[in-house]
């Protein structure tokens, strides 16, 4: 992490408005996305034939229906994390780490614009999750 991003309190309003054109860009990718797999979902529930219940094809159509459900929820979690994260750059929030409270890499966030945490954030918390669930019985 660069010195200057400890020092700074938060990104600039032009560095926000930079980082919200990307992320509108990827909402709309990430919407179009959804709706082709809901319609590929769609297409696949209106395709089944009763006289083949029970075969081979019907298992693979199901793993299929389970995979297209699997992968729509994926994208909407996506969409969901970032339109919060539009939400936290109208708030001027955007790109402060939840956990340290430092700036959060300008190349972090092109590559995860979703990101809330700074890699050493996320290891941070992550250790601290970890070391909270040892059951008590390993305890001594």
């Amino acid at each position: 992490m660069s010195e200057e991003n400890k020092r700074r309190s938060r990104y600039s309003d032009e560095d926000l408005a930079e980082f919200e054109v990307m992320i509108n860009e990827k909402l709309v990718d990430a919407k179009q996305q959804l709706e082709d797999l809901k319609e590929q979902l769609t297409e696949l529930n209106n395709s089944g034939d009763e006289n083949r219940a029970g075969t081979f094809d019907d298992g693979a159509s199901n793993w299929q229906r389970e995979h297209l459900s699997k992968l729509a929820a994926r994208q909407q979690k996506f969409i969901r994390n970032l339109e919060y994260a539009v939400v936290r750059i109208k708030n001027k929030t955007y790109g402060i780490c939840s956990a340290t409270k430092v700036l959060i890499s300008k190349e972090r966030l092109m590559l995860v614009p979703h990101a809330t945490k700074t890699v050493e954030g996320k290891h941070s918390t992550q250790g601290k999750a970890k070391h909270q669930e040892t059951p008590k019985f390993f305890k001594e």
